[in-house]
């Protein structure tokens, strides 16, 4: 019992439980999925899972049709979300929070009711399911992913330098693009990477809200695993975590090219 307590009372300790989480449901299945994506069904190493995909014009259509998806999604969550999150965190109303917690909602229902419910709500006003539903119910989904990085960013931005532009004879639109935008950049680069990466990889939301009549590449992996295909799908799947990363690389580096410049002018 004193060992326990002694164990315990160790702050450097209390990472371990994360350390073997992190193992078993992280590490460990990203090995796998190398492992499985350079051999065949026999376990020789080879290539010919990633040459397979290049020499089929439909999967590397797919693929490129999915980061159109996710772009156009990203770009009108952008465009939706940052005017809400900037008229919340300038609201001088004590109801504020209540409203950023009706945003954030969306976040707390399983993402299948969701889209089952958007599916209901276009069967209600006869609205055909196909591309546009896709991609209002890619926005729909993840816009609280936007809006909530960007109003946590805005509410606790300087606004001294708000106020330093007023002062140097700023108007509104240009204390806008010289001072709240550069710096709230960072809420809307952790958005970006938010609703990007899920985009990319989601499935349920294309073959429920266009009766699967159109795949992205998040389908064309659960097919393949379906399928028995593990190989082939570990290969598509090591390409996507490989364009994600790079994503993730480029977000940051963006990130630190603006911090060194100040990020205002």
């Amino acid at each position: 019992m004193k060992k326990l307590s002694t164990f315990l009372s160790s702050r450097k300790n209390w990472i371990i439980p994360y350390i073997i989480f992190s193992v078993v449901f992280v590490i460990i299945p990203l090995l796998l999925i190398v492992a499985y994506a350079f051999t065949d069904d026999n376990g020789t190493l080879t290539l010919g899972n990633f040459a397979k995909f290049f020499a089929h014009p439909e999967a590397i259509n797919t693929f490129v049709y999915s980061i159109g998806i996710a772009l156009i999604t990203t770009f009108f969550c952008i465009l939706l979300g940052y005017p809400a999150a900037w008229i919340l965190s300038n609201s001088k109303l004590d109801r504020s929070r209540t409203m950023v917690v009706l945003f954030i909602l969306p976040m707390w229902v399983n993402i299948l009711v969701r889209t089952l419910a958007t599916v209901a709500l276009f069967d209600f006003f006869s609205v055909p399911l196909g591309e546009g539903a896709l991609i209002f119910g890619m926005v729909y989904n993840f816009i609280p992913f936007m809006i909530y990085p960007i109003y946590n960013t805005l509410q606790k931005m300087d606004h001294s330098y708000i106020e330093a532009a007023q002062d140097l004879g700023a108007n509104p639109v240009q204390v806008f693009f010289k001072a709240v935008l550069p710096l709230s950049m960072p809420g809307v680069m952790s958005g970006i990477m938010m609703v990007f990466m899920p985009t990319i990889s989601t499935f349920a939301i294309a073959e429920l809200l266009t009766m699967n009549n159109i795949k992205l590449f998040g389908t064309t992996i659960q097919e393949n695993i379906n399928n028995s295909m593990w190989n082939y799908a570990a290969a598509l799947s090591l390409i996507m975590l490989l364009l994600i990363a790079a994503t993730s690389l480029l977000s940051t580096d963006d990130k630190d090219n603006s911090n060194e410049g100040g990020g205002l002018w």
